[in-house]
């Protein structure tokens, strides 16, 4: 459920219907990205501000996102499958977590103290994560994503599972994240993505989408480092900017969390063939197939 953007917007508006195209893009980004928003707004709001209470802030961010997914739910205004793609995530980002968290890998830390945690890890930080899988889960219902020219999706699958293995890896072997990144490139050069914002079909190369996603999400994690949420090394005497280095790494999330998403919604046409439309016999690439 989308709320009606049209009764707020001028008559004028539609005598310019590329402006009203992209007010309506706006809008429904800043729609998926309702859970990651409101989630980034708890975590810079406690830290102006953090009642003297027996609860620590990173358990009641836990509280804070546990409510936000529970009341998405209630108000239907996210799907169970979708709430299904969110706790994948969650798994997969609170293992990595663990990883880098670690005494001997030390990539960042959580300075504050909590009781709801694992290791090092306190649980609202897999919301993080949780919120890249709900916007990209969102999106592609609300604009109504298809794609031309997109890879064998073992080839993107390989890429994905290599991507998520080398966040590991990397500390112990050879970083791979350039050369992942450029087999990326290679296999989603002819990729476009068609969506559509209000009522005009639009195209946009895929790995321009990823690069564009990667850079707010950098934004975001410069406003969770300066709130205090998580801290890197090189943080611990006082907020620096994230150096623009750490780009690539979500360049490569980005990319990872997408393949995933998609491999997903392929399952799903297979297991709920009358949620989504009916793509011609052996084609699964056509703009009509909403994958």
């Amino acid at each position: 459920m989308i709320p009606r953007l049209t009764p707020y917007l001028p008559d004028s508006l539609e005598r310019y219907p590329r402006w009203r195209e992209f007010i309506y893009f706006v809008f429904k980004q800043a729609w998926a990205c309702i859970f990651g928003g409101l989630l980034l707004l708890g975590i810079v709001a406690t830290r102006l501000w953090y009642p003297d209470i027996p609860l620590s802030r990173y358990d009641f961010l836990f509280f804070y996102a546990v409510t936000i997914q529970a009341a998405l739910l209630l108000f239907k205004l996210e799907s169970w499958r979708e709430m299904a793609v969110i706790l994948l995530f969650h798994a997969m980002a609170t293992a990595m977590e663990l990883f880098k968290t670690s005494a001997t890998i030390g990539s960042w830390a959580y300075p504050e103290d909590s009781l709801i945690r694992l290791g090092n890890v306190p649980l609202f930080a897999g919301f993080m994560y949780s919120a890249v899988g709900s916007y990209l889960a969102r999106a592609w219902r609300i604009f109504d994503f298809s794609f031309t020219g997109f890879p064998p999706l073992w080839f993107a699958g390989v890429i994905a599972v290599l991507a998520y293995l080398n966040f590991f890896t990397h500390h112990s072997l050879p970083d791979l994240r350039w050369v992942l990144i450029l087999a990326g490139g290679v296999a989603f050069a002819k990729t476009t993505i068609h969506f559509t914002p209000k009522d005009r079909p639009l195209r946009l190369n895929l790995l321009l989408g990823f690069c564009l996603v990667a850079f707010f999400i950098w934004i975001a994690e410069n406003l969770g480092t300066f709130a205090r949420a998580w801290q890197y090394p090189n943080q611990k005497d006082g907020w620096e900017l994230v150096h623009f280095s750490k780009f690539s790494a979500w360049y490569l999330l980005i990319q990872l969390s997408f393949i995933l998403v998609y491999s997903l919604r392929r399952c799903e046409k297979r297991w709920y063939p009358d949620a989504a439309p009916t793509c011609p016999p052996g084609d699964l690439s056509t703009p009509c197939c909403s994958d």
